[in-house]
């Protein structure tokens, strides 16, 4: 009988699944590196979503593994040419949590907009401070993809039909895809300076890291927003929280980190900022 390694959180459903199937489960969830190491070559397969890093290690470790499988979208934390050379095949589940990582983006950027979180604080505290949040319309604004997949285009949908204008970097974009779903496809550099709001929505690859580097972030418009609801690495952290503090950027709204948990973060205490913990999923 297979044997497969659950190393992260996954629904009750996924162990029924594999039984259902003949396979033989294990739920070992927050191993360390070690830990992780010991066993990992008694199993066939293993699981994961976000915290466990099958870099080139722990695959090496993995004598008779054939399969990785990641619950979710992104496949960053696992070292795949190491795992094709090895003849592993790696999976993902690039349909799984489209929408709902599209509506937490949706959501975060409403936040901002209306800066929600702030105002609920203060009105909670009895302070009433009408005129301390004015807020901005999304209408009529131009809302920039960095990344136009599964979860840029759904993004795409929603906006549209919140009469915002949609443009969109994404190199893989094709001109017929881009009219399917309704948006302008554009450079990098036209989309920083015409952007009100940037939302990103790609992979963390060695292209992607950093792609809104401290040089990216000072062509942006003057107050605009952005939200990462993708992963951690794609924003330089450090100067977009210079450019919060110096109010050239007028908000920032992050689901994801450089490094997960978050427990700190140079971001973190900028009155214009906005977190969840990785929520997306």
């Amino acid at each position: 009988m297979p044997r497969v390694l659950i190393a992260d959180k996954l629904s009750p459903a996924a162990l029924d699944i594999f039984k259902q199937r003949g396979v033989e489960a294990d739920v070992k969830t927050g191993l360390s590196k070690d830990e992780l190491l010991k066993i990992i070559g008694d199993y066939d397969g293993l699981a994961v979503r976000s915290a466990t890093k099958a870099d080139k290690e722990v695959i090496a470790a993995a004598g008779n593994m054939k399969v990785i499988g990641r619950a979710g979208i992104g496949v960053d934390n696992v070292d795949i040419p190491a795992a094709t050379a090895a003849g592993i095949v790696v999976m993902n589940t690039p349909f799984g949590n489209s929408i709902t990582t599209a509506e937490h983006a949706i959501a975060m950027m409403f936040a901002l907009a209306r800066q929600l979180p702030a105002a609920d604080v203060s009105t909670q505290a009895g302070k009433w401070e009408k005129n301390r949040f004015m807020g901005v319309e999304l209408y009529g604004k131009t809302l920039g993809l960095i990344g136009a997949g599964n979860i840029g285009s759904i993004v795409a949908d929603r906006a549209n039909g919140l009469k915002m204008h949609v443009i969109a970097y994404d190199p893989f974009l094709s001109p017929e895809r881009a009219v399917e779903i309704g948006v302008e496809k554009v450079e990098i550099e036209d989309l920083l300076k015409r952007a009100d709001v940037i939302t990103l929505h790609t992979p963390l690859t060695d292209k992607t890291r950093n792609i809104l580097s401290a040089e990216n972030l000072a062509k942006t418009r003057k107050g605009v927003l952005i939200v990462n609801c993708a992963r951690g690495g794609l924003v330089d952290e450090a100067a977009l929280r210079k450019l919060l503090d110096e109010g050239h950027v007028g908000g920032a709204a992050f689901d994801v980190f450089v490094e997960e948990p978050a427990k700190a973060n140079v971001l973190f205490g900028a009155e214009n900022f906005i977190s969840t913990p990785h929520l997306g999923a």
